[in-house]
């Protein structure tokens, strides 16, 4: 008997049957956790829309002139630990301070010499975007107040939410003319800004572009149909407004007098990434942010309403995964041309760049500073031929 134990290895096996039966059961449970995953979203709700074959066939401007690669590669963080998602900035040269909309409500003001901090104006909301009036007020696009002046005394007066009888939803970006009226954007008024993926995953035009008249308190509804309407700028001219629709990729021009008058055409298309604000820098230049470079990733989702749809399940429901990066800014001449490039492997949700001088900043919705670049040291050059 004692002979017998002895000749039994110390540590058998389990028996081939048994290892094939909890295989077996793994994957049978993966199967059915699958299947019931896929019947939930199914099941649910959102409907995702087809993208014309037209859009689908576009492919991003993948050679700019000029490039810097590597933004983050020698640049400073402004206001590090007091800016909270600065997502739009705006230079004021007579006080030597940007405005910029914070994540907390705050419209704090960084003075640009020595970046001291300034918590100037909390709106109660979200400011978006900025426009320096000529009074020395500031107008502040809130993502969910509307249409904002703020008086050289930090005083606030809500100007429009609505129009048509219809609520903005997410009041984007703004900007003002010569004479008074401003321009604005509605980027959706379905989605508040919480749910603004699901906006871009549902693929249908729920922004406006509009306009308000200070002198006779009058909202209208200039451009409408537009998908996820953002950033918003004057030309210098001030015979039309560029605005920008961020999952199309592209900026178009709205004509507000002149032979074009009311008319809408194409400003630059197939951006290399999404856009957000645009500003233009008073010589010869818009500065427009990129959030997010076009991937392969977004183009199967654009073809395939069904995937959209998973990931707008995983929004609502879990967590959709992150596949952003090479976020930055393009500078276009006075015509939409491209001149260069500035982004960054680890950089994403970049909302809007300016320059000033001989640096740029960049705003964004996830860091807790202001990205200062100087152009001198760090330029965009032209591309290897390697």
């Amino acid at each position: 008997m004692a002979e017998s134990t002895r000749s039994m290895p110390p540590h058998s096996p389990p028996p081939l049957s048994t290892t094939t039966s909890w295989w077996s059961a793994l994957f049978l449970s993966a199967v059915i956790t699958v299947l019931i995953s896929l019947l939930l979203v199914h099941l649910d709700t959102f409907d995702a829309a087809p993208y014309s074959s037209d859009e689908l066939a576009k492919r991003p401007i993948s050679v700019l002139p000029r490039v810097n690669p590597r933004v983050l590669h020698g640049s400073e963080k402004i206001g590090e630990g007091q800016l909270k998602g600065p997502e739009d900035i705006v230079f004021d040269p007579k006080l030597g301070v940007m405005y910029t909309s914070c994540g907390d409500g705050w419209v704090k003001r960084v003075t640009v010499n020595d970046s001291v901090v300034e918590d100037w104006v909390n709106t109660g909301g979200r400011p978006l975007g900025l426009a320096l009036g000529y009074s020395g007020e500031v107008y502040v696009a809130d993502a969910f107040k509307g249409i904002l002046k703020l008086t050289e005394d930090g005083e606030i007066e809500a100007l429009t939410d609505e129009a048509e009888g219809v609520k903005f939803g997410t009041t984007d970006a703004v900007t003002v003319a010569k004479n008074g009226v401003l321009y604005f954007t509605d980027a959706s008024w379905k989605y508040d800004l919480h749910d603004f993926a699901l906006d871009l995953l549902e693929g249908r035009p729920y922004g406006r572009l509009m306009s308000y008249d200070p002198s006779t308190k009058q909202t209208k509804v200039i451009a409408r149909d537009l998908y996820y309407a953002n950033g918003v700028e004057t030309s210098p001219e001030q015979d039309f407004v560029v605005f920008c629709e961020t999952p199309m990729m592209r900026c178009s021009r709205y004509y507000i007098r002149g032979e074009k008058e009311a008319s809408t055409d194409v400003f630059i298309d197939r951006l290399p990434g999404m856009p957000d604000n645009i500003h233009y820098d008073g010589e010869g230049h818009y500065w427009i942010g990129i959030a997010a470079e076009h991937t392969p990733e977004w183009d199967l989702a654009r073809k395939y309403p069904y995937i959209r749809k998973l990931l707008a399940f995983l929004e609502k429901y879990l967590r959709r995964p992150s596949v952003e990066k090479n976020a930055g800014g393009v500078a276009v001449d006075l015509n939409g041309n491209p001149i260069a490039r500035y982004y960054d492997p680890d950089l994403k949700s970049v909302t809007s760049v300016i320059k000033i001088g001989e640096h740029l900043y960049l705003g964004n919705l996830v860091k807790s500073f202001i990205i200062r670049l100087n152009l001198t040291q760090y330029p965009a050059t032209a591309p290897s031929s390697t």
